[in-house]
């Protein structure tokens, strides 16, 4: 398959580093919104880099030609190759290496958890804080983009085929950018009002700015990509109808379907799910369907059921929206949580309260049905379970309560159901997943290709858009031998 991003660089000569030194340099980080200054307003919590900081931090990387950094990026970012070209003043060359392998890497320098990927494999990390990759990413694509923009791709010649993508989240804005790169017609198809899938709906704007969502599609619409919102296929748009009008189809619906708690008082109106109430907090009006243009109000007491990066998301909107008092309830220790630490700190920072070993048990109402508290029980850690963390168990005798006026369910998500009887004939698996070739990510219709959440579940921005990217390849192929 020919290269889809823009046109690479030459590896820059790159003389050998006294790595000694480097290892011994200062760590630097970027500065970051006082806590009680940013819980009153949405913006972003960290700064960018200065740049003559930033070029100190990147020459922190000591060029391993290992490069694990590298390897363990899902979509493998040329690191040591941006960051010579960052620490000799290059800051647009250094973004253009990490716009070869990423489309998204304003977005992943944000939000993937580097600690556990490039930074967590960073050599330099052994022995002092890695290099701060993620923050230097951002920057590098940030300035950029104040500085005249990303480079121009020069057009190719249309092949005259036209390719169907459904959701216009990460791993759909992957594979229409790629597609588009080599000529093919690409049409998105977008249930919710504005475009950006979880990136605009599912990450509160102190995490992600709204414009770099916005800018991303301006360049899609550049490169002749179509994007129809508020169309639904299956509603709006018959699947067969779709099927015959395309050469291809790439579905990326995500995974946006929350999951319940299965407790009594669970229906009450109070009670909303981690989507219906970020997308609520965080949004315009345009940005969302009418069902959703009631007002969350300024609830006082928030409670939040969950461990993971989205109810760390919530507890965060919750006291951006005015609440005094927000917990958060999650049913084994802090080592078990899968979210960021970062995260966690901000949340802490912001004066949420924790509640570890603890697990829901009902819904407090009050004679009106309204929300009046939770009731939990307190755990304790059992033997391992099957992802080998240790299983939370019930202490008898252990109910207590937490008053509350609203309660966020953030305990995982699942693929929307209701695709099943869209297309029935599609193979999905017990929880609902649509099943596609690891490789191609082709399901078993012929030219309909899936990638991202509603293939992994819940899962990472940057694995959506390393399974965009081998969708994208497969389905070039497909075109090609078609």
């Amino acid at each position: 398959m020919p290269e889809t991003t823009p046109e690479k660089q030459a590896k820059p000569e790159r003389p050998a580093v006294d790595r000694k030194a480097r290892l011994a340099a200062p760590s630097h980080r970027p500065s970051k919104q006082d806590p009680a200054t940013r819980i009153a307003n949405w913006d972003e919590v960290t700064n960018l880099f200065d740049p003559g900081i930033a070029m100190q931090e990147a020459a922190r990387c000591i060029q391993c030609p290992a490069a694990p950094c590298q390897k363990a990026c899902p979509v493998h970012n040329d690191i040591p190759r941006a960051f010579w070209l960052l620490e000799n003043g290059d800051f647009s060359g250094a973004a253009n290496v990490f716009r070869e392998t990423s489309e998204l890497p304003e977005m992943c320098g944000r939000l993937c958890p580097q600690e556990r990927l490039c930074e967590g494999h960073c050599v330099v990390g052994k022995n002092a804080l890695p290099v701060a990759i993620g923050k230097l990413e951002t920057f590098t694509t940030e300035w950029q983009e104040a500085h005249g923009g990303q480079p121009v791709v020069a057009s190719v010649a249309p092949t005259g085929k036209r390719v169907a993508v459904i959701g216009s989240g990460p791993a759909g804005i992957a594979v229409a950018e790629r597609l588009a790169r080599l000529g093919h017609g690409i049409v998105i198809f977008e249930a919710w009002p504005s475009a950006g899938g979880v990136l605009r709906y599912g990450i509160p704007t102190f995490k992600l700015n709204k414009p770099s969502i916005d800018r991303k599609f301006a360049e899609l619409e550049a490169l002749g990509v179509e994007v129809r919102t508020s169309t639904r296929v299956g509603e709006d748009i018959d699947w067969d109808a779709l099927t015959a009008e395309y050469d291809a189809v790439f579905v990326g619906i995500g995974a946006q379907t929350g999951t319940r708690l299965g407790i009594p008082g669970e229906d009450a109106p109070q009670v909303l799910t981690a989507t219906n109430f970020l997308v609520r907090a965080n949004l315009e009006l345009d940005d969302l369907p009418d069902t959703m243009h009631t007002p969350l109000g300024s609830p006082a007491r928030v409670v939040v059921v969950g461990g993971g990066d989205t109810s760390m998301d919530c507890v965060r909107s919750a006291r951006r929206l005015g609440a005094s008092d927000v917990t958060l309830v999650y049913r084994r220790t802090e080592a078990e949580m899968q979210g960021r630490i970062e995260e966690r700190k901000h949340a802490q920072e912001e004066g949420v309260q924790f509640e570890y070993l603890a697990a829901p048990l009902a819904v407090l109402q009050g004679d009106a049905g309204e929300v009046r508290g939770l009731r939990c029980q307190r755990m304790e850690l059992g033997p391992p379970d099957d992802t080998g963390r240790r299983r939370p168990e019930p202490v008898p005798d252990s109910e207590f309560d937490l008053p509350a006026d609203m309660i966020v369910v953030a305990i995982g998500y699942g693929v929307d159901e209701d695709w099943g009887e869209v297309v029935p004939e599609m193979v999905r698996d017990r929880w609902a997943r649509i099943v596609a070739d690891p490789d191609s990510l082709a399901t078993n219709l012929p030219g309909v290709f899936a990638g991202g959440d509603d293939v992994n579940g819940a899962d990472l921005v940057v694995t959506a858009l390393a399974d965009g990217h081998r969708a994208a390849t497969a389905i070039h192929d497909y075109l090609v031998a078609s």
